[in-house]
């Protein structure tokens, strides 16, 4: 429930930014994936997995350039910035994507 919470607090905040696609990320125990939605349209438009969340960003990174992404808003969900969703996110910034 409070992670529920949590998720919809940070996505709120996320709306007032409407106008770019959202990078969000979901963490399990093994794997961490990644996926650009535009949510006008209901749309994945990129999206990566696996081990290791700096390859994950690099992916996600490279991928979205082949689609002319760059600018994003970051969503942790009820995630920390910190740990694995933050190597996540310094390697797509690194990649090229802005936010």
């Amino acid at each position: 429930m409070l992670r529920q919470k949590r998720k919809m607090r940070v996505r709120g905040r996320l709306r007032m930014r409407s106008d770019r696609p959202r990078l969000s990320v979901f963490r399990s125990l093994k794997f961490i994936y990644a996926q650009i939605i535009d949510d006008k349209k209901r749309l994945t438009i990129v999206a990566a997995w696996g081990k290791d969340p700096k390859e994950v960003g690099q992916k996600l990174a490279a991928k979205a350039k082949l689609k002319k992404i760059v600018k994003v808003v970051f969503d942790r969900g009820a995630y920390q910035y910190h740990g694995r969703i933050k190597a996540l996110a310094e390697a797509a910034r690194a990649g090229g994507l802005d936010f």
